[in-house]
């Protein structure tokens, strides 16, 4: 009798032993709105596999890529809900939430890799705060690379946009579009194909990944690269659920987003030559912007950071100092 306890109880032991291993294992959902070809999406399934690899399976991941779980626009809240635990989201697109979202629009404020890693290092506290407000924390970031006008006709001066309709992608490459002479229009990245079937846009201001994810050569026949700034996607992911991990777990997920911010930003570098030779290479025109372009651009630039400072809180604008007094 005592034996047949003690093998009850050892089985017992046995099976809480075994489900508390299943427990202690996560398996999480990540949401991404970019295609696999994407050095973005590369970026962040080498993420996933650190992540793995660092916590001994302990944390396993599995992405869904190019909006096919949800659609980057609903990502955010989807991360907010626990829906997903972890996904990427485009800061650029809540600019109307908070100025903050749109610094790295300014044109020529952070206008190369280096700058831009400043100005987000800069930015990081105040994110880490804004996003602790909403249930959501801050794993990496990572750059855009630097961005030009996808058009049907070659540009020679800012006379050439009069009237085109431009397509970009939040309020401040908006308020820059109509300031260079086009009639600039907010589009998810989703809809661009459409708009140009549809008549609804005729250009675009945007990286040159983003004109391969999208094959741009497929409605316009001239690349006009012009730089001056890097917009900034960031990896975010559910607080709650990153709190309910264990500590070992929580400080592998970190540094693996640290690694991957780095890596980011290396990515985006190396690509970008990459990229514009892969545009040429399927027929289209790839030239600098003119200077007058360019210096028409750091006009804008000046007067979008007055403005930017003027509505922005003191709070964020000391965010600008810092970053300046870094140049």
């Amino acid at each position: 009798m005592i034996k047949s306890v003690s093998k009850i109880l050892m089985s017992a032991a046995a099976a809480m032993l075994i489900a508390s291993s299943a427990q202690a294992a996560s398996n999480w959902v990540m949401a991404s709105g970019y295609a696999d070809g994407n050095f973005m999406t590369q970026n962040i399934r080498q993420f996933i596999e650190e992540v793995k690899e660092s916590t001994g399976g302990e944390l396993d991941i599995t992405l869904h890529s190019n909006g096919t779980l949800i659609k980057l626009d609903g990502i955010r809240r989807a991360v907010q809900r626990n829906q997903v635990q972890i996904g990427e989201i485009r800061l650029g697109s809540y600019s109307n939430e908070d100025p903050m979202y749109s610094l790295a629009a300014v044109p020529f404020l952070a206008p190369d890799y280096d700058s831009a890693w400043k100005l987000k290092d800069a930015q990081a506290p105040y994110f880490d705060k804004l996003f602790g407000e909403t249930g959501l924390k801050v794993l990496a970031y990572q750059p855009w690379p630097g961005q030009g006008f996808y058009t049907k006709d070659p540009v020679n001066s800012t006379a050439d946009f009069e009237g085109k309709k431009l397509r970009i992608y939040s309020k401040p490459t908006q308020d820059m579009g109509n300031m260079l002479g086009f009639n600039a229009t907010i589009l998810p990245f989703a809809e661009i194909p459409q708009a140009f079937a549809t008549g609804l846009i005729e250009a675009l201001f945007t990286s040159p990944q983003t004109g391969i994810d999208i094959q741009a050569w497929d409605n316009t026949s001239y690349f006009t690269y012009a730089g001056g700034l890097l917009s900034k996607n960031a990896i975010v992911v559910n607080q709650e659920a990153f709190d309910a991990l264990p500590a070992d777990v929580q400080t592998a997920l970190v540094k693996a987003g640290e690694a991957a911010s780095k890596r980011g930003w290396e990515m985006s570098k190396a690509t970008l030559e990459a990229q514009m030779g892969m545009l040429a290479e399927k027929g289209m025109t790839v030239t600098d912007a003119p200077e007058q372009v360019t210096a028409e651009m750091k006009k804008i630039g000046t007067k979008m950071l007055a403005d930017w400072r003027a509505n922005a809180s003191d709070e964020a604008n000391k965010v600008v100092d810092v970053f300046l007094a870094s140049q």
